[in-house]
Formats: structure tokens, C-alpha cells, sequence
């Protein structure tokens, strides 16, 4: 995603913690921590004592698997070296982390956060729109391109034989003996 013009280091720095994993925008543990201000163990134990308020739709732990796709995409590792995968946190969970973390540097990140995420969707919106219409002039075309190509097959077909018999035929008539 394009950063806005004008954007202060700290917008960059979240914008660029946004990560696109199982179809969702989410920012890791370490990340939102370092955010926030605390340490990541921190953030994840608070997580874990208040975990009626994270459902799965809010924060969801990566699989080894996507734990180890995302740090090969990454030059450097964000959340160093970990006995486990991260903690993916959807705008919603982090949020949720703000609220439950309770300190003002928390509470102040959290709305760059959300605009970050609000930002991102609508860019993304804006992506799929012009998506949408690109389809809806390649479908127009297409129709349009259809009937060239049928004009010009007909126009390469060959002709159409003329009814009359190959060969030589004697004429009709008395015919005359030698």
C-alpha cells in the first residue's frame, strides 16, 4: 500500500506492520508490543488472562508454517528469535489489547492503529472498484469483439458452390450420329 503523503514516521512504521495473513490485515505481537510500549511477553500474557475478550476473530496464533513464510519475506526478523509463532492481531484485537493493556501510550496508539487499518480498507475498496469495472469493460468488449470475429470468419469461409454439375454434360437435345 502506498503511504499518504505527509505521513508521520509513526503511520509509516504501523502501515508497514500490517500484514495480510489468512485472507485477514493484521499486525504481529511483537510489533502491536512495540507499539505499545511493552514487552511482547507482556502483551501476550495479558492476552492470555483476558482471553474471553480475544476470540479467534480477534487475535489468532501463526502456524509454524506461516510463521516461517513470513519471516522469509522479511529481510530481518521483527520478533527475533521465539520458542513459538507469533499472535496475529486483527484491528479489532488490537484494540482490544489497547483496552486491556490500559496505559495511555497504549491508548493513544491504538487510534493510529485503527486509522491505519481504516486507511488500508479503504484503499483496498478503491483497488476492487476499478477491479470491478475493468471487468465490465472487458465483458463489454468482448461482445462487441465477438461479432468482428464472426464478420471476419464469414468473410474467410469460402464461397458457397454454385449449383451447377462439374464435368461435361451434352447439351439436351436431338443428338446427332456420324
Amino acid at each position: 500500500m502506498e503511504l499518504e503523503e505527509g505521513a508521520s514516521p509513526v503511520e509509516e512504521r504501523i502501515l508497514l506492520a500490517i500484514h495480510v495473513i489468512r485472507g485477514q490485515n493484521v499486525i504481529l505481537d511483537a510489533d502491536l508490543a512495540e507499539l505499545y510500549g511493552v514487552e511482547t511477553k507482556r502483551l501476550n500474557e495479558q492476552v492470555r488472562r483476558n482471553a474471553k475478550r480475544f476470540p479467534p476473530d480477534f487475535v489468532f496464533q501463526l502456524s509454524s508454517d506461516e510463521s516461517e513464510r513470513l519471516r522469509s519475506h522479511s529481510a530481518t526478523s521483527s520478533w527475533g528469535g521465539r520458542r513459538y509463532p507469533p499472535y496475529a492481531f486483527t484491528e479489532h484485537g488490537a484494540l482490544m489489547a489497547a483496552n486491556v493493556l490500559a496505559s495511555e501510550r497504549a491508548v493513544e496508539m491504538s487510534v493510529l492503529i485503527v486509522r491505519a487499518f481504516v486507511a488500508l480498507r479503504r484503499a483496498l475498496a478503491g483497488h476492487e472498484e476499478l477491479s470491478r469495472k475493468l471487468d465490465a469493460l472487458e465483458a463489454r468488449y468482448d461482445r462487441q469483439f465477438r461479432v468482428v470475429f464472426d464478420a471476419i470468419r464469414q468473410l474467410m469461409a469460402p464461397p458457397a458452390p454454385a449449383r451447377r454439375p462439374i464435368g461435361f454434360t451434352p447439351p439436351e437435345g436431338p443428338t446427332h450420329a456420324l
